[in-house]
Parts: C-alpha cells; structure tokens; sequence
C-alpha cells in the first residue's frame, strides 16, 4: 500500500526538470530518497544510543584488556 505525498517546488525548478525527463526517472529519484534518509536517520540514531550505553559503563583500569587477553590465550 502507498499513500500519494504532494510537494510544492518552484517553477522554475518544475521546467528545468521538465528538460531533464529524458534522463532522470524524478518519480523514483524522488522515491528513493525518502528511504535513503530514513535509513540514514536510523543508523545516526543507532550510533547515539550506543555511544550513551557505552558512556555510560564503568572505566576499566589500565592493562584489564591485556589481562582479559591472556586468560583468554591460556584457556585455549
């Protein structure tokens, strides 16, 4: 299902993409560029709430990473 979303540009810009027609599918172009944005938008806010719960947890101490390392390399 789809709804219809009317946008007003101006005339000018209505002509010059009059001329183009022949090169440019403007129903799809103007499609696809919703979607790409939302896509954008979702990864950006992804990112932020990743970034906030990784903020949020405790510092490790200077050199936890290396020992984790190991114990890791000698469990094996």
């Amino acid at each position: 299902m789809s709804i219809v979303i009317s946008v007003r540009v101006p005339q000018r810009l209505k002509e010059e993409m009059d001329k183009l027609r022949g090169y440019v599918n403007w129903s799809e172009e103007i499609r696809r560029f919703p979607e790409e944005r939302v896509k954008e938008l979702r990864r950006k806010r992804v990112l932020e709430e990743a970034r906030k719960v990784i903020e949020s947890l405790p510092e490790l101490s200077p050199g936890t990473a290396t020992e984790y390392v190991r114990e890791d390399r000698d469990s094996h």
